[in-house]
């Protein structure tokens, strides 16, 4: 059974909608086991035990928001050499065109040595349809990926 984690911070409630549906792309791949979390909440051991990670957040400032990067420095150190190559996508909600964000994001990914394995979904605005079909399919790309040894 693989196991995807799912760390996400909102305060709109748009990457709240996004990471719900990565989440039911996810569990719609048979024998995947989905654990979403807020990123306050987000622990050492979710991260160590996840076969695969999916994380959202909203575009602060050009940047992720300060609780996805809490996680990020909060799992880093002790993470080193046990995550190598874990399969990570990403998903945000941006005010602007989010790449600020998706920057950041990629750069501490290449330090925890994460693979990406699916290109980010970035809403620029409103959360439309196409976005959640966008996240789902995303959300069930990693966890197939995962469940199927590919990654």
């Amino acid at each position: 059974m693989a196991k995807i984690l799912i760390v996400y911070h909102s305060q709109t409630g748009n990457t709240k909608e996004m990471a719900d549906a990565v989440a039911l792309g996810a569990r719609g791949i048979e024998g995947v086991e989905v654990v979403l979390k807020k990123a306050a909440d987000a622990t050492l051991e979710d991260l160590l035990t996840a076969d695969g990670l999916a994380v959202g957040t909203p575009e602060n400032f050009g940047y992720m928001s300060g609780m996805l990067k809490d996680f990020f420095d909060r799992t880093y150190y002790k993470s080193q050499e046990k995550v190598f190559r874990k399969p990570f996508v990403v998903f945000i909600s941006a005010g602007n065109d989010g790449t600020g964000a998706l920057r950041a994001i990629e750069r501490i990914a290449l330090g925890y040595k994460f693979k990406t394995v699916y290109q980010p979904v970035i809403a620029k605005g409103a959360i439309t349809e196409d976005i959640i079909n966008k996240c789902v399919e995303l959300g069930a790309t990693i966890a197939g990926g995962c469940q199927m040894g590919i990654y």
